[in-house]
């Protein structure tokens, strides 16, 4: 018997809608608050609500999104405390980076590469140059070496950027300008994991602050 050639999809439905949605969170389409119904989303992707309420659930499993008891969803909220101890989780993790970074027989060639891969000094639009910032910290996290703490920081980031574009203002982009990430790599250079890490732990406690202070 012949077997009819299908086109297969890796992803089931729920998958891609789970994908799509996910992104549109973390990219700032779907901010802080939105409300998602069900019903238009299963007619805008041409699915089952069934299959709707899945990806949902599994989003709100990932603490991104929040469903009352009437099962009305909407993109997760974060308040000032989960934006502290996210950037306080942060530190935590990216200051393990630093030393593991300092310990490594090439941290002259990583440090190069960091500086090349700094978030840009002038302003620009906030997506823009959050994503470069996130993608800065993550490579610090990539250099170690260490697969376990790279995994762990990317599981923070959906949740780190909800808390991101929760409390965006013009003025949070001070925060992200390069010039504020050189000590930490000159500290790295200069083989100071103490140093390094109490300016990484500096660091993300004003941003936290910074942050904090804006959604009040």
């Amino acid at each position: 018997m012949e077997i009819p050639s299908i086109k297969m999809n890796r992803l089931t439905l729920r998958d891609q809608v789970h994908q799509t949605l996910l992104n549109s969170i973390t990219d700032g389409t779907l901010r802080p608050g939105s409300v998602l119904l069900e019903t238009e989303l299963a007619e805008s992707f041409g699915v089952s609500r069934g299959t709707v309420r899945e990806a949902l659930r599994s989003l709100q499993q990932a603490g991104l999104v929040d469903s009352d008891t009437r099962g009305r969803s909407a993109v997760h909220e974060p308040n000032v405390q989960e934006i502290q101890e996210l950037f306080r989780v942060r530190a935590a993790l990216e200051g393990l980076a630093i030393r593991e970074i300092i310990e490594l027989p090439n941290r002259q060639e990583i440090v190069a590469e960091l500086r090349e891969k700094l978030p840009p000094t002038q302003k620009g639009e906030f997506t823009t140059i959050l994503n470069k910032d996130l993608a800065f910290h993550e490579q610090i996290c990539r250099a170690s070496g260490n697969t376990i703490l790279l995994n762990s920081w990317k599981n923070l980031e959906a949740q780190m950027r909800i808390g991101l574009f929760a409390a965006a203002r013009e003025e949070s982009l001070e925060i992200m300008d390069g010039t504020r990430h050189i000590p930490v790599l000159d500290a790295i250079e200069n083989g100071d994991p103490a140093a390094a890490e109490e300016i990484i732990r500096a660091h993300m406690e004003e941003a936290a602050q910074q942050w904090a202070s804006s959604m009040s």
